[in-house]
């Protein structure tokens, strides 16, 4: 079972306490070398050093900055490896699935699907709402930003990923000894990290409906199917398709993607119909693809002590 093999006597709450500690250390080294690069360029080309968190994610092109910001998560899953393996004696495999061998026609799958819906869809909005959207693609760019994304997304996204479905999930089930309480607080803290992204300033508090139930449906998806597979495959289509196809002035990335929307963000059917109708579809197809069943127990039993 995959939340039990976090489940041990000397697994205490306190070590996963310690454990995000050091993962919040690692992000904040993993920032260096952006924070290094603008003190730099600005100390040698007399460029002023940008004060806001705007003027900083428009200080360099929007390439090098998708860089520079994707390098953290590479200090981060390495702070993740050796927390998991020297505080917790286990294996990254271990937070990932409860498969002999991580499954990656799962992830493919859950890649695949995403990754059409999200094509699809945009493409049809794009169609139905022209005077929304303006043509973004640049040739050269876009293929440096393809590279970027094929090599760091999935590093980025497997990051939280291995964080919130696979450690910290297992740390709450350490503490609560049923699995209710870490999906709901996995769900929630993911949710929360994205308080501060330009969306919910650009389009209210209201977003967080869809941060937070995007980390409730990876969270089921992750119960059910007993392993982290189809979350993996899901957010890195999520992140890296959404990055190749629209940009926005108000979005978290700023980048050379093939459409740029121009409309004015509004909390409307973008944040409740993925929450509410395209997310319990998936869980059925996944359901129906893979046979779950027990879905009381897994989502809300008791784990017995060890």
């Amino acid at each position: 079972m995959f939340i039990e093999q976090g489940i041990k006597s000397e697994n205490n709450f306190s070590k996963y306490i310690v454990g995000s500690i050091m993962l919040i250390l690692a992000s904040f080294v993993g920032q260096i070398p952006f924070v290094a690069a603008i003190k730099f360029d600005s100390m040698f080309n007399g460029r002023s050093y940008p004060t806001s968190e705007a003027g900083i994610m428009q200080y360099f092109e929007s390439n090098v900055t998708l860089i520079l910001i994707l390098i953290s998560f590479v200090f981060v899953i390495l702070g993740l490896l050796l927390v998991v393996r020297k505080l917790h004696n286990q294996t990254l495999h271990s937070i990932t699935t409860s498969r002999k061998k991580v499954d990656w026609s799962r992830i493919i799958f859950s890649f695949s699907i995403w990754s059409l819906l999200t094509i699809g869809t945009t493409l049809i909005s794009f169609y139905d709402n022209p005077a929304q959207y303006v043509i973004n693609f640049k040739p050269i760019p876009f293929l440096i930003l393809v590279l970027i994304g094929i090599i760091l997304i999935p590093i980025q996204t497997s990051t939280e990923e291995f964080i919130f479905r696979g450690y910290l999930m297992q740390g709450f089930a350490n503490l609560a000894r049923n699995k209710w309480f870490p999906l709901l607080m996995t769900s929630i803290i993911f949710g929360g990290l994205h308080y501060f992204n330009p969306e919910v300033t650009k389009i209210g508090p209201v977003i967080m409906v869809y941060y937070v139930g995007t980390g409730l449906f990876l969270g089921i998806v992750t119960l059910m199917d007993e392993g982290m597979e189809l979350a993996l495959g899901f957010h890195a289509a999520n992140n890296l398709i959404g990055a190749l196809l629209i940009t926005s002035d108000w979005s978290a990335f700023q980048t050379h993607s093939i459409f740029k929307d121009i409309s004015e963000p509004s909390a409307g059917a973008d944040i409740i119909v993925p929450v509410l109708i395209i997310y319990p579809i998936l869980l059925l197809i996944f359901s129906k693809k893979y046979q779950w069943t027990n879905w009381k127990e897994k989502l809300t039993g008791k784990i017995d002590k060890i």
